[in-house]
C-alpha cells in the first residue's frame, strides 16, 4: 500500500459495546457492505492474545473484501496479523519507534488533537491524519478539545494530507464534515449501533459524495 495514496472515503472505528449485542463480526461485514472501505479495530482493553484472535477474524472478513484493515495504538497485534496499517494517537508509541517496529513498508496514521500537533517532529512521516475529535464526543475521553468545522478547514489549509475526521460524525453533519476540508469521515456508533449497519453507511457515502461536490476551495 502506498503511504501517498488515500482513495477512503468512509471509516469505520470498531467498537464491540456499540454493536448492541449483535455478532460483531457481522456488523463490520454489514458495513464493509454498505460502503465502509477501510476499518480500524480499537481494542484498549482486551488482553493481548484476545486481541490478536480478533484482528486474524477481521483481518479475514476484510481481505474478502479488499479493505484496508488498521490495528488502533498496538504494534504487536498490526505485525503479527500482517495488517495493512497501524494508527496511533498523541499518548500512544511515538511515530519514529513506531515505524522501526512496524517496518518500513507499512502506513501509519496519525491523531492530531491540536494545530500544534501538525508541527511536532516527525508529524510528517504520517500516511493520514486523523483530526480528533471534530466534536466532542462519549466514546472518546482523553481528547484536549474539539476542532469544529472552522478548526478543520484551518488544518486543510496548513497541509496536503489526507485528513480523517472523528468525533460525533452523524449522518446529519457529513456533508459539512467533507465540505470543510475532510478526505475521509470516521465513524463509530453511526455504524456500529445503527439498525442496519449497511444502510447506515449507504446513507453516510451518499452525504460524503454531496459533501465532495460542495466543498469550500
Amino acid at each position: 500500500m502506498n503511504q501517498i495514496v488515500f482513495p477512503y472515503r468512509l471509516y469505520l472505528v470498531t467498537d464491540e459495546d456499540l454493536c448492541l449485542g449483535r455478532d460483531f463480526f457481522w456488523v463490520v461485514e454489514e458495513a464493509i457492505k454498505g460502503g465502509v472501505d477501510i476499518v480500524q479495530l480499537r481494542e484498549k482493553s482486551l488482553p493481548l492474545e484476545d486481541f490478536i484472535k480478533k484482528a486474524e477474524k477481521l483481518k479475514f472478513i476484510c481481505d474478502q473484501y479488499r479493505v484496508p484493515l488498521i490495528i488502533n495504538d498496538s504494534v504487536e497485534v498490526a505485525k503479527k496479523v500482517d495488517a495493512q496499517g497501524l494508527h496511533i494517537g498523541q499518548e500512544d508509541t511515538g511515530i519514529i519507534e513506531a515505524r522501526s517496529l512496524l517496518g518500513a513498508n507499512k502506513p501509519l496514521g496519525l491523531s492530531l488533537e491540536s494545530m500544534e500537533d501538525l508541527y511536532k517532529p516527525h508529524s510528517e512521516e504520517a500516511w493520514y491524519y486523523g483530526v480528533s475529535p471534530i466534536y466532542a464526543t462519549p466514546t472518546k475521553m482523553d481528547t484536549k478539545t474539539e476542532w469544529g468545522l472552522e478548526g478543520l478547514a484551518q488544518l486543510r489549509k496548513a497541509t496536503e494530507k489526507p485528513l480523517v475526521a472523528i468525533g460525533r460524525i452523524k449522518i446529519e453533519n457529513s456533508s459539512s464534515i467533507i465540505s470543510y476540508g475532510a478526505d475521509c469521515l470516521a465513524v463509530v456508533s453511526g455504524i456500529c449501533s445503527a439498525p442496519s449497519p449497511a444502510h447506515a453507511a449507504e446513507t453516510f457515502r451518499k452525504k460524503i459524495e454531496a459533501g465532495l461536490n460542495h466543498q469550500l476551495w
